[in-house]
């Protein structure tokens, strides 16, 4: 029997994908799950809905739920993570902090101001994930789903020994929205995606072996489609590749589409996949979220019948080729750049093809990214680089600069307005973020 711990259980969504995907290999339904959470009713209602995917598939899996993180970990052969370091209380002001000094973000938690103070937040507790794993499961495949994917992982990956690689939906979620667009079917395609989180590109993208991009040209040319993600269909008739991440995310990567109140009218209040996709998006639906989770939840159990169809987040498929029926999967995550991409920051953390099997998790090198989109690509991943650096040695100039050089950020603060907001975020905060000098 293998044993898969999830940490941050009550990440409902999350965790009531995964399990169903899981439990649809063979050679995993009978494993034990454990659930840790922090919160008891959370943890209770997420036993709950595990327990009705068991029995809706009749298969012999075990759960244990605990609020013990050793618990939790213990032995087991895969862990999950998909924790929030403060609620979402706190994750507003991320949004309204730089909002008041006139920097509209749409989402903030990848980078830019408020994805940097995300992970300044998040960055201890994945630390002590690790030193915990290293501890009671040093052979685990740790797979990370909690935000600001990059930075964590690069952290993580300099700072433990841990197995551990991101994951993210949006590469395979981006392959097939262009797979629609163009009439294929998903599984006649193929790609080479590389960058980093949120900011990887298709290098290659191809119908049966033959290049797709020319479709993908004409159906961003219909108007409809092209209403459908404006940004980054913007993004595409300019660069000639398209990104992964969705447009609501990608209006914030940049300094082209959200420093203008016009811009933002033009390209970021429809078209963006997150309906309204602008600020009062995150204000209204996230808090409103917060307080509906239960009725949500409590929906979803009184259905009679439930979907356990496997679908494509890559956790299932990684864990049953590391240790399952070991058929190698191939994916996209986020590993160290060490060769991979040549010329992006060396030991930055890059989103790559990656191999899982029987051995483990292989990256695959992908030589260089075309000159334009390693200039864009660039700027992020060193200010990444410097976020990182920042919170590994308490040195807060390292946030600034990192903050200084944020695309979106410097095209509308100054310098001196940039250090003022960033120290408002720092007070705000000061209670996260006590390991700083």
């Amino acid at each position: 029997m293998k044993k898969i711990a999830f940490i941050g259980a009550g990440s409902f969504g999350f965790t009531r994908t995964l399990v169903k995907d899981i439990l649809s290999f063979d050679a995993l339904n009978d494993c034990e799950l454990a659930l840790m959470d922090i919160d008891d009713e959370r943890l209770e209602y997420i036993k709950k809905a595990v327990l009705k995917i068991i029995k809706a598939g009749n298969y012999k899996a075990k759960v244990t739920a605990t609020k013990d993180r050793v618990k939790a970990l213990k032995n087991a052969d895969g862990v999950i993570s998909t924790v929030l370091a403060g609620d979402v209380d706190v994750w507003r002001k991320d949004i309204e902090i730089p909002k008041k000094y006139g920097v509209d973000i749409n989402v903030g938690d990848t980078r830019g101001p408020s994805g940097i103070f995300r992970f300044l937040r998040t960055y201890p507790l994945m630390i002590s994930i690790c030193r915990d794993i290293e501890k009671y499961c040093p052979n685990a495949i740790f797979l990370n789903y909690t935000n600001p994917m990059a930075m964590l992982c690069r952290a993580m990956q300099e700072q433990s020994t841990v197995k551990v690689t991101g994951l993210c939906h949006s590469v395979q979620g981006t392959a097939n929205m262009l797979a629609e667009w163009i009439g294929a079917p998903k599984e006649e395609i193929d790609y080479v995606c590389a960058g980093i989180n949120h900011q990887a590109f298709y290098l290659s993208y191809q119908w049966n072996g033959e290049d797709a991009y020319p479709l993908i040209k004409k159906a961003v040319n219909d108007e409809e489609i092209y209403k459908q993600e404006l940004v980054r269909n913007e993004m595409y008739k300019h660069f000639g590749y398209y990104v992964t991440e969705s447009s609501g995310h990608n209006s914030e990567y940049n300094a082209w589409f959200r420093k203008r109140k016009d811009l933002i009218e033009k390209y970021c209040t429809n078209g963006t996949n997150w309906n309204p996709g602008v600020y009062a998006f995150i204000r209204d639906s996230y808090l409103e979220r917060k307080d509906n989770w239960k009725n949500d939840i409590t929906e979803w159990l009184e259905k009679e019948e439930i979907d356990i169809k496997r679908g494509e987040e890559y956790a299932a498929y990684i864990f049953n080729a590391c240790f399952g029926d070991n058929t190698m999967f191939k994916f996209n995550g986020n590993v160290r750049n060490f060769g991979l991409i040549d010329n992006l920051p060396e030991g930055c953390c890059v989103e790559v093809p990656v191999l899982a099997s029987r051995q483990g998790i292989q990256s695959i090198a992908v030589g260089s990214l075309p000159d334009h989109l390693a200039v864009l690509v660039n700027t992020s991943a060193r200010c990444e680089e410097l976020a990182v650096t920042g919170a590994m040695t308490g040195d807060k100039e390292k946030i600034y600069q990192a903050i200084y050089f944020d695309p979106l950020t410097s095209a509308v603060l100054s310098l001196e307005e940039i250090r003022q907001m960033v120290d408002e975020m720092f007070e705000f905060n000061k209670e996260f973020l006590t390991y700083f000098k």
